[in-house]
């Protein structure tokens, strides 16, 4: 378990505006605060809709909303009132990155348009996040994860092989697209440091879908082929794939020859190394469903967490299929610092880990407006204190 304690992170001093809502641009703006930066959450009167996703429920505030909202302070902003929108330009005035969701007519009718916001702030990072892109057939337009993982292709590769496409069941794109959009703010400000100016930084959610293809893009850019459901299988490796043993499903992620042997000699299965059908990844794969049906002869007598164990200490990489309860038990997952507690809050740690500047756990997920309207930002030397 990972304890909040004190640590400057690679981000100290680096001030956050995180106007954003739902999943996107709050997950951007947690990483950033993970790493040490300052950020202020600011929320519509009636809150973050995530706040009311649920159950399960905590404190007023859903689960949804507490996995993208921790090292943050809150506070609430009306900005369809001049009064509340001179508040937060009174913040921007000291702000490194701005990160929104909003759409075009709306930036435009409280002055936050990153056209509008760039010669008043000229150092301001601004991050926008949203679902097309400002301009094109689809431009300003509102868009949610599951209708872009349709639009893009997601699902079209996704389910069971010979069924119907099904949605990932985490929301893939907006991780993705939040985690582009903390790259991109760290892009910027690496050029500010040239340039003494900031920029806008765009993550849209169409273009991280599309991004996330791979290789299913790649094959059909070489071959024309519309790739379709396949269950775990990859479409190009085998064994790739998941396969019955006695306890359970186990996977396999056979990635070359050598690998392929290990795994071969572990299951007492020699011969199918001398089958002319299995002796290169290319002739595997066209002889797939042959080669699942002979593991999965050998698998069926064998304990899938124990053959998983072993296969692994040999150089195959593979594992029992565990569900989430089995992860955060993991003696690993321990090992590794993933588990996040503040007070009454868990989450899932900060995956990217600097030798000096390591990330750090200051504050739990604020309740709405916690830290009151006359919020203002912390000094280089002031402790971050809930």
């Amino acid at each position: 378990m990972v304890m909040s304690h004190p640590n400057p992170g690679a981000l100290r001093g680096i001030r956050v505006l995180d106007l954003s809502r739902v999943l996107g641009g709050p997950y951007c703006a947690q990483i950033l605060g993970d790493h040490g930066a300052d950020v202020i959450k600011i929320e519509p009167p009636d809150g973050d809709e995530t706040r009311s996703w649920g159950p399960p429920f905590h404190a007023g505030s859903a689960a949804y909303f507490e996995g993208a909202n921790r090292n943050k302070r809150s506070m609430t902003l009306d900005l369809n009132h001049p009064a509340d929108r001179e508040r937060l330009m009174a913040l921007l005035q000291d702000a490194d990155v701005l990160v929104q969701n909003f759409k075009p007519r709306s930036l435009r009718r409280w002055e936050l348009h990153p056209e509008q916001l760039q010669s008043r702030f000229p150092r301001l990072v601004h991050c926008w996040i949203n679902g097309f892109g400002e301009s094109g057939p689809l431009g300003g337009l509102p868009g949610y994860d599951a209708a872009l993982q349709a639009m893009t292709g997601l699902m079209s590769v996704n389910g069971e092989r010979g069924g119907e496409p099904l949605r990932l069941g985490i929301p893939i794109i907006d991780l993705v697209t939040g985690i582009n959009a903390a790259l991109g703010v760290l892009l910027a400000l690496r050029e500010r440091e040239h340039s003494g100016r900031g920029q806008l930084v765009e993550s849209a959610l169409f273009d991280n879908g599309l991004s996330l293809l791979h290789p299913f893009m790649a094959n059909y850019f070489r071959n024309g082929k519309v790739p379709a459901p396949a269950g775990s299988a990859h479409p190009n490796i085998t064994p790739y794939d998941s396969f019955r043993t006695r306890t359970g499903p186990l996977f396999l992620a056979v990635g070359n020859n050598t690998q392929f042997q290990t795994l071969c000699a572990a299951l007492h299965a020699d011969e199918l190394v001398q089958d002319a059908r299995f002796a290169s990844n290319d002739l595997r794969s066209q002889h797939r469903a042959a080669l699942k049906a002979e593991l999965e002869n050998r698998l069926s007598q064998m304990d899938a967490q124990n053959i998983a164990d072993d296969l692994l200490r040999l150089g195959v990489p593979c594992s029992a299929v565990n569900n989430i309860e089995q992860a955060l038990q993991h003696s690993h997952t321990r090992h590794r610092g993933m588990v996040v507690e503040l007070d009454d809050y868990q989450g899932i740690a900060a995956p990217i880990k600097l030798q000096r500047s390591q990330p750090s756990y200051r504050l739990a997920p604020p309740q709405l407006g916690q830290h009151g309207p006359d919020i203002g930002w912390l000094s280089d030397n002031e402790d971050e204190l809930e």
